[in-house]
């Protein structure tokens, strides 16, 4: 669908906040087929979007199409997770839509998003700026999930040091 410059976008989909108005199956179906969920445990799923400050689903009817959510103290800092839209409503807008919202919704607070290295780009478009300086830590990944995690380009090698590090440390 292209939009032209002074077109009205139409949105066919319920855009739904309440986390407790949600089928959380459907939400783990969500996430799991965008690759965002190693697990399938519903419960830990639940507990994750309720326990965010922010939550959005979009909804086709009954079927949840799209998630996301965020944490923040509404004073300074926020971080976006869980962004994904299902793979047979991808390219309707439904990413858009569920970004910009939680956008909205953090505005006035500097916010971290955690993302796939094949969708930096597309966070960029929204403003977003890559860091030298973020690292990450992760408790619960399994040595396979992590090696995968490696494998797919999230994590610099260990020892990398950025041209302007090197001599310092």
């Amino acid at each position: 669908m292209m939009i032209r410059m002074g077109e009205v976008m139409t949105f066919p989909y319920q855009i739904e906040t309440d986390a407790n108005k949600i089928d959380y199956a459907q939400v783990t179906t969500v996430l799991h087929k965008a690759g965002l969920a190693s697990s399938t445990d519903v419960e830990k799923n639940e507990k994750a979007f309720k326990n965010s400050d922010i939550t959005i689903f979009i909804k086709d009817g009954d079927k949840v199409i799209g998630v996301g959510r965020a944490l923040t103290d509404f004073i300074s800092q926020g971080a976006i997770y869980n962004i994904a839209v299902d793979s047979d409503y991808q390219g309707q807008h439904i990413g858009h839509i569920i970004i910009t919202t939680l956008l909205e919704k953090l505005e006035g607070v500097n916010i971290i998003l955690y993302t796939h290295p094949q969708t930096l780009t597309l966070y960029e478009k929204y403003g977003f700026k890559r860091n030298k300086t973020a690292f990450s830590y992760f408790s619960q990944g399994t040595p396979e999930r992590l090696k995968w995690m490696v494998d797919e380009g999230f994590f610099l090698p260990d020892g990398y040091r950025f041209e302007s590090e090197i001599g310092r440390y």
